[in-house]
């Protein structure tokens, strides 16, 4: 089930910012260590898993303001709300400006890397997928759909799977601390994610292991992927929602990277009207962050309480344990002094990422320009009634919106959050995607 093609239609124009420049901040750095313990995946498939650092793109769009308070624990359902509402638009006056400031910090990325069990790194150019979360979520999150994916006939054709983490999410979050501050931009996930592509992701994908710090490539190697493809590797983004929409601003500023991007319900908008200067939904999002609950007394009382909610309540049960056992850390309750879990990603957070509503328009406005050469698989919410980015029609029409070596399909019985609902659905169109494309006959034409 598919969206055919819509009539030609027109929309608001708006005038995409131009990036700051993407390098990494001067060494020699400090090398904090990783948060989380080592681990297993959850799947048994033949791929080694390990997690990095790296740093950040140095310059930052925004400049550094302290996070702004939240509800305290200890009041009224109603004064919870009165605060959460003030936060909020607390977040709003403090984006000042849309022009970047190029603040100079030192922040820090994670990753996982899942690399084929036994490769030797002289294969020509095995697929690399790179796997970029929703905002809310830790690089974990893709481990039930990597489960499948990576034990189907399509696994035959990756040589290593990277998920990444951005700033403020997961160990990154617990790395950064009060670094992160209270105002995020979103094209700066995309630079990060071009900084990790340009100067950190390894030449061969080889299952000799890496280091927890990924070294810095030589500068040669980094500037010929400033306008080159990779030697050595056929590079496919799969990104959702937040993931979706920055990977594919890197990809429209270093096109020659990207062989395709597998869209998840990106957060790519159609400049319309006064949605460009205020979204209701986009509000809704940043309070309910800001009032979502980030402590339980362990991680079977999460579980037990978090199946009981609507939203969480609708995801696959593999999913949500992913999420409660990588998306939070032990520590001491400071009240008490007794042991409790904590999410690793603070709600405040969360919605300092939603309350930034103006990348995800420049996206759609450049998205019609990008390299035709990269194939886009839209992966869209098939869920009667599922809410849409914009009014009703919208998916329809932001799918087609570069038409050229462009498909989607549509998840039946999914709403916005795909892979948290439908993740056996998701694998097994991502597994298709690679065998027809990478994999057929037609692949080597």
């Amino acid at each position: 089930m598919s969206y055919s093609q819509p009539r030609p239609y027109t929309w608001q124009s708006i005038t995409p910012r131009k990036l700051l420049p993407v390098f990494p901040p001067p060494e020699p750095l400090p090398a904090p260590p990783l948060p989380s313990a080592a681990r297993r995946p959850i799947f048994s498939a033949p791929y080694t898993l390990s997690t990095h650092i790296f740093p950040a793109a140095h310059l930052r769009t925004t400049n550094y303001v302290p996070v702004p308070s939240t509800p305290p624990g200890d009041t009224t359902k109603a004064e919870r709300q009165a605060v959460a509402e003030k936060t909020a638009q607390t977040l709003k006056d403090l984006r000042t400006s849309l022009e970047p400031c190029g603040s100079r910090q030192v922040l820090w990325n994670c990753a996982n890397r899942y690399v084929k069990q036994g490769l030797d790194g002289t294969r020509a150019k095995g697929v690399t997928l790179f796997f970029a979360h929703a905002n809310g979520f830790p690089k974990e999150i893709w481990e039930p759909v990597l489960h499948l994916l990576l034990s189907s006939a399509a696994a035959s054709a990756i040589d290593e799977v990277w998920a990444w983490e951005s700033v403020q999410h997961g160990d990154a979050s617990l790395i950064n601390g009060d670094k992160i501050g209270g105002v995020f931009d979103w094209t700066d996930n995309a630079r990060d994610i071009l900084n990790f592509l340009t100067y950190f992701l390894p030449t061969v994908a080889s299952s000799s292991p890496l280091p927890t710090h990924l070294a810095r490539l030589p500068s040669d190697e980094s500037e010929y992927r400033k306008e080159n493809p990779f030697r050595h590797r056929t590079f496919v983004a799969v990104g959702h929602s937040y993931g979706g929409c920055t990977s594919t601003l890197a990809a429209l500023t270093q096109p020659r990277l990207f062989s395709s991007i597998i869209l998840i319900d990106p957060v790519i908008v159609k400049p319309t009207g006064q949605l460009i200067h205020k979204s209701e939904h986009a509000d809704r999002l940043v309070v309910g962050a800001i009032l979502r609950r980030e402590a339980w007394d362990s991680r079977e009382e999460a579980l037990e309480i978090l199946k009981q909610s609507p939203f969480f309540g609708a995801w696959d049960p593999a999913v949500l344990k992913t999420y409660i056992d990588c998306g939070t850390y032990d520590t001491i309750d400071p009240a008490t002094r007794k042991p409790i879990i904590r999410l690793k990603m603070p709600g405040i957070q969360e919605a300092i990422v939603f309350s930034e509503t103006h990348t995800e328009f420049e996206v759609f406005e450049r998205l019609p320009t990008l390299d035709e050469r990269i194939e886009l698989r839209w992966i869209v919410p098939g869920k009667p009634g599922a809410g849409e980015f914009g009014p009703p029609g919208a998916t329809r029409e932001r799918v087609w919106i570069r038409p050229t070596n462009a498909s989607n399909i549509r998840i039946p019985n999914a709403g916005h959050l795909i892979p948290q609902e439908q993740p056996q659905a998701l694998a097994r169109d991502i597994q298709e995607f690679i065998q027809q494309r990478y994999i057929s006959p037609r692949a080597h034409l």
